[in-house]
């Protein structure tokens, strides 16, 4: 089983792509979760460039979210919502019309911000968007407030209840996945 990590951020350090790996580190033996590392080239989403030719790298993009079993985004929260490069790339891949790449697969957001709240309202943006493009999404968060402050040599420690709750949303996921195998396994 495959999962996509998607970090909300661009910072070379980021507290959200270390959230991603602390994810990946408590993944069950054969669920693995690739990182997408091509948030920072995706261009600013464009009718008309999607009517002349969609850019190459928002088909690497869309492909990366078809082929895998689940997507996972991590996000910080800028001005209570979500990043403009984040938004910008799930409006890509909701693209064409009718057509979203996440139409159907599991989902889930997950945050950490420096802030007090842990990025809930960034976490709930997500969601709805996840929602609208059409994914499963999972309705649980994981607010990992002040960061930096647990954040060192490229790893974010988190408490026995952020660990706690970061399990849960992942034993949901790939329950997700999982009730959709099944159902497709039934109709062939």
């Amino acid at each position: 089983m495959r999962v996509l990590g998607i970090s909300g951020s661009l910072r070379r350090d980021s507290y959200n792509g270390a959230l991603l790996r602390a994810a990946a580190e408590r993944l069950p033996a054969g669920v693995e979760l690739v990182e997408y590392e091509g948030l920072r080239e995706i261009p600013p989403y464009d009718a008309d460039a999607e009517a002349e030719a969609t850019p190459a790298v928002v088909e690497e993009l869309r492909e990366a979210v078809r082929s895998a079993d689940a997507v996972l985004i991590a996000t910080p929260e800028y001005n209570h919502s979500l990043p403009g490069q984040l938004k910008n790339a799930l409006d890509w891949v909701s693209r064409p019309a009718g057509k979203s790449s996440l139409s159907g697969k599991p989902a889930a957001a997950i945050g950490a911000s420096t802030g007090m709240f842990g990025a809930v309202w960034a976490q709930a943006e997500a969601r709805k968007v996840l929602a609208a493009l059409g994914g499963r999404v999972v309705q649980g968060e994981l607010p990992v407030p002040r960061a930096q402050e647990n954040y060192e040599d490229g790893r974010l420690e988190l408490s026995s209840e952020q660990s706690k709750q970061l399990q849960e949303i992942l034993a949901e996921l790939i329950s997700e996945v999982e009730e959709l195998q099944t159902a497709l396994a039934a109709q062939v």
